[in-house]
């Protein structure tokens, strides 16, 4: 018999596709899922009982994958931490001006966090879940891969992981495409096979996040100005969140060249518009980086940096500084650098790391 894993179960193809390798392999696998925090219904709003991902349809998968491969399932709830480490946090961000990505707070202290350790308590020696990303050894070392299936690499949401981490985890289906994930469930028969992929967001009832802000942060969904960038008034925006950088349509603004959003300043509580010349930018800062190495490297780097989680790689020198941020110069402009989300940091196919696009650009040059 091999090593105990724990898989993270959701009652999707992948992860079933992950456990199924790994028994196949000879490893001792145990199934579990999250019970995660789900938005009750408050002012009249449409919230539910479940979490999307671990609604009652996906519990059933899971443990009928579970009773198929014929593994021990066990349903953990992390309800509490995960309204602590992702929900609160994306309302909080939204409220300050910022575009939040949740799934970097629940692979950092949920998945990769809450999980991996509980996955020690069951005497695990690893933490398997059905993401498209792969894990290397070289030596002592871990380096963190894209997927081989280009259109479902998730390694942009893995860059939050460090060395221990890593030595600790497996990516099953990371060496697969998607096609071949689903070829694989049916082969085997099981029931996810043709299960649609989740989606993001999974703690929304409804899957609208401004209806959600308006119940759970009003204060970050009020009217206020949009104004040009000399700071001229053209007329009333909704609310920041149904703004972001880079929209052109929705302003309802007359003006005689095209005008898009280059600004979101919370502070005023104003959208600032501009032309597609005002909106590209070739420096950023990016704070709090993790380094998948563990350490950041002694010098400036050149590697490629991705701003969101489908944008195209860029390239750019990245600078990192004695205060854990690092600063970001690219080659060339680009339109869509948006305050709370991810820059991460990629030298080919291996993930650097990554960290979060700060609010603003320091107006002092980056430190040497």
């Amino acid at each position: 018999m091999g090593e105990r894993v724990v898989v993270a179960m959701s009652g999707g193809v992948d992860s079933s596709v992950a456990a199924a390798l790994l028994l196949e392999a000879g490893h001792d696998v145990i199934g579990v899922m999250l019970r995660l925090w789900a938005e009750p219904a408050r002012n009249g709003s449409t919230g539910g009982p479940t979490n999307r991902c671990c609604s009652l349809e996906s519990v059933q998968d899971a443990r009928r994958t579970a009773d198929q491969l014929a593994i021990p399932f066990y349903v953990i709830n992390v309800e509490g931490p995960f309204k602590a480490h992702v929900v609160d946090p994306f309302i909080a961000g939204y409220a300050s001006g910022v575009t939040p990505n949740p799934c970097l707070s629940c692979n950092r202290n949920i998945r990769f966090g809450y999980l991996l350790d509980y996955a020690q308590t069951l005497g695990a020696r690893y933490l398997a879940t059905g993401h498209y990303a792969r894990v290397r050894r070289l030596e002592d070392a871990f380096e963190l891969w894209r997927g081989v299936d280009p259109a479902k690499d998730q390694s942009y949401v893995l860059s939050v992981l460090g060395q221990a981490d890593l030595s600790r985890v497996l990516f099953p289906v990371g060496e697969y495409s998607k096609p071949e994930v689903r070829t694989m469930a049916a082969a085997r028969g099981l029931p996810t096979a043709s299960r649609a992929d989740s989606q993001d967001l999974c703690f929304l009832a409804d899957g609208d996040y401004r209806r959600f802000l308006a119940d759970w942060a009003p204060e970050a969904v009020r009217r206020g100005e949009i104004l040009d960038t000399h700071g001229r008034l053209l007329g009333e925006h909704r609310g920041l969140p149904y703004y972001t950088i880079g929209q052109r349509s929705g302003l309802g603004i007359a003006a005689a060249h095209p005008l898009y959003v280059v600004a979101l300043d919370r502070a005023r509580n104003a959208v600032i518009v501009g032309s597609a010349a005002d909106l590209g930018r070739d420096h950023l800062r990016v704070a709090v980086v993790n380094w998948v190495a563990g350490a950041p490297p002694s010098q400036p780097l050149r590697c490629q940096v991705q701003i969101r989680y489908r944008a195209r790689p860029a390239d750019a020198t990245v600078t990192p500084l004695s205060s854990g941020d690092a600063d970001v110069r690219l080659d060339a402009p680009l339109r869509d650098i948006t305050p709370g989300q991810a820059a991460v940091f990629y030298d080919g196919e291996r993930c650097l790391g990554g960290g979060l696009i700060a609010a603003q650009i320091p107006a002092q040059e980056a430190e040497p």
